[in-house]
């Protein structure tokens, strides 16, 4: 007795801490913990959208540069990259290593490249390489999290509350990417640092709390590193997204570079890899993708829906922001250097609109499926996309605020219950790979949508913007040939000027012919009105472009999700697993001769009834909906 109460004296707080597990308020701590690695990741995600101009001014490099664009390029989407392309990998080791343990190891790596982004002494081109390696190292962090997170908490609830916590865990994930937007704007003017330090204490608590707290409740699977796959998948997949992102800069005498061979090479090859990794895959015994998955009609419907959703929404932040930095709030009498902050503040409607109806949405679907809900959800977001292609682009703020909301209770009403509805047509064995293949089809779209947003923006200021070039420049006196010249340069870098909150026309006209210019003339083109007045009719053909794919992939998403079928409930045991009774003959809980007597069986079948545990090997294979807390 003494001897056992001495042991138990030196356990350590994570040996103790295993026994909650089995407390009912155990799931509530995987939530919370979840919640706040996700909300980490996802603010750090948007923080730097709205803080580029300062970041770059810290290291002292021009972002507009023609030389710099690739900086600019991979500092923005850098992070994205790396997280679609290893979410999935990392979702397959949490099944076969421990999803805890990789969570955990997300929230550490995170936080280490927090720090390393801060500490940076480089500038220019140096400075420029430094944060994209080291935004590469923090979209590790973040894909670990993202892999593992919906596994977890689908380990944890039951079936009846799935849709509510993995509702509260993505309405965290998408709000953080609108608080990334306000937090940037309040801490980018004091240091530019402190944009990547603000997730430094938060990731420390994390770190230690999932450490303490978070254990594995699901069996892990033995299998080996599907060496292969996993390099086969990364190559396409990163072919594809590099491809994407250099397509948005101008090749020779084009305004984009969709017609550069490395590109096309690019696309066309990443396409032909992934569907050569569809085929290695079904034929290796341990994939690290089983694709089989998608034979599961609510796994694939809810995927197909989740991506197209993203296409439409994944852009709209791009170009909601440009809209108000570059046009509507200098109109407004918004000076450029508070506009990310103001940008911000405007878009927290959307914000609303999302933290609404996630959790309630995700509560009604436990109960009557993800079907009805998500599916009304994306026919609104369309409504939604459809009404702003009406809206002027010098807009009166309450209709902008007003279809802000609905575009966000409209997302948020899809977004919780198909990503339960994914994650319950899961079998238990299957949810880290499973989640990481849904959460890269997400990620990735969002890649996708950004090039097809910017592309069709600049498409649009390419048809309109050099005759309101020529004309309103000559109009302010500037000398016709030097107009001219201006007009003929790639719209690509106003549009990245208005999304980073710059006026760039005094630098395209140049000093030496300001300093020639009637004062009044160049006080005008030099001020907060002449260049959002210049963009805003190009910049609404564009508008309606944008807006008008995007309510077709909303129209399209909604048919995907119709397609999932009724309520589907995966079961919570592992098929495969051995029954109860060969789990304790392993343990030595039961005598491996002797049968169990009959107060036994009575003790296993009301341990049965109660928890919904002792089920046999055909039980187990059978979909059931028992809760486990």
């Amino acid at each position: 007795m003494l001897g056992s109460k001495t042991h138990s004296n030196k356990q350590s707080v994570r040996e103790r801490s295993f026994k909650i597990t089995e407390h009912p308020r155990y799931k509530w701590i995987v939530l919370s913990n979840t919640t706040l690695g996700i909300l980490m990741a996802t603010i750090n995600s948007s923080i730097v959208l709205i803080s580029l101009p300062e970041i770059f001014n810290g290291i002292k490099l021009n972002p507009l540069a023609p030389q710099n664009t690739s900086y600019f390029l991979w500092v923005l989407m850098g992070y994205l990259v790396v997280t679609a392309v290893m979410v999935v990998s990392f979702g397959r080791l949490g099944d076969m290593y421990g999803r805890a343990r990789m969570y955990n190891m997300g929230f550490a790596t995170f936080t280490i490249f927090s720090i390393l982004l801060s500490i940076t002494w480089l500038h220019g081109g140096g400075g420029a390489m430094w944060l994209i390696v080291m935004r590469l190292g923090q979209g590790l962090g973040g894909a670990l999290l993202f892999a593992n997170s919906a596994a977890l908490l689908t380990d944890a609830f039951p079936s009846n509350q799935r849709g509510l916590a993995l509702g509260i865990n993505n309405v965290a994930a998408i709000a953080g990417s609108f608080l990334g937007l306000i937090m940037g704007g309040l801490l980018a003017p004091i240091s530019w640092r402190a944009v990547f330090l603000v997730s430094v204490p938060f990731g420390l608590i994390g770190t230690v709390w999932a450490y303490i707290m978070l254990h594995d409740l699901g069996k892990k699977i033995k299998a080996k590193i599907d060496v292969l796959g996993n390099l086969v998948f990364a190559i396409g997949l990163i072919s594809i997204l590099v491809g994407i992102t250099y397509g948005l800069q101008p090749y020779g005498g084009h305004t984009m570079g969709w017609t550069n061979p490395g590109v096309l090479a690019a696309l066309i090859g990443g396409v032909l890899t992934l569907v050569s990794f569809v085929a290695i895959e079904l034929k290796r015994p341990a994939p690290m993708m089983n694709v089989r998955l998608f034979k599961l009609r609510p796994y694939s419907a809810g995927n197909l829906a989740s991506l197209l959703a993203s296409l439409g929404r994944g852009g709209m932040m791009f170009i909601l922001i440009i809209w108000l930095q570059g046009i509507w709030l200098p109109q407004h009498g918004y000076s450029y250097s508070s506009t990310p902050l103001w940008a911000g503040i405007y878009l927290v409607p959307l914000t609303i609109g999302f933290l609404a109806a996630g959790p309630i949405s995700g509560y009604l679907s436990d109960r009557f499926g993800a079907r009805p809900f998500a599916t009304g959800g994306m026919v609104i977001a369309a409504l939604s996309f459809i009404l702003l292609i009406y809206l002027p682009v010098n807009f009166a703020y309450p209709v902008f605020a007003g279809l802000l909301l609905l575009n966000g209770l409209a997302m948020g009403l899809f977004a919780s219950p198909n990503r339960a509805g994914i994650m319950n047509s899961l079998p238990v064995n299957e949810r880290g790979v499973g989640a990481g293949m849904a959460a890269t089809f997400q990620n990735s779209a969002m890649v996708l949508s950004i090039g097809v947003f910017f592309t069709l923006m600049i498409f649009g200021l390419q048809a309109y913007l050099p005759h309101a070039l020529v004309t309103g420049l000559t109009h302010q006196h500037v000398p016709l040939h030097i107009a001219e010249g201006i007009s003929t340069l790639p719209p690509v870098s106003l549009l990245f000027a208005a999304f980073l909150g710059y006026n760039p026309i005094a630098k395209l006209i140049g000093s030496s012919v300001l300093g020639k210019l009637p004062a009044a003339n160049a006080h005008y083109l030099t001020g907060r009105f002449y260049f959002p007045h210049l963009i805003s009719r190009p910049f609404g053909h564009g508008l309606t472009e944008a807006f008008m794919f995007a309510a077709i992939a909303c129209l399209v998403a909604a048919v995907a999700s119709w397609l999932r079928g009724g309520k589907y409930t995966a079961s919570d045991i592992d098929p495969s697993s051995p029954s109860d009774e060969e789990f304790e003959r392993e343990l030595g809980e039961l005598d491996p001769i002797e049968p169990p007597s009959k107060v036994d069986v009575v003790h296993q079948v009301s341990g049965a009834a109660a928890t919904g545990s002792s089920l046999s090997t055909t039980n187990r294979a059978q979909q059931i909906d028992t809760p486990n807390a």
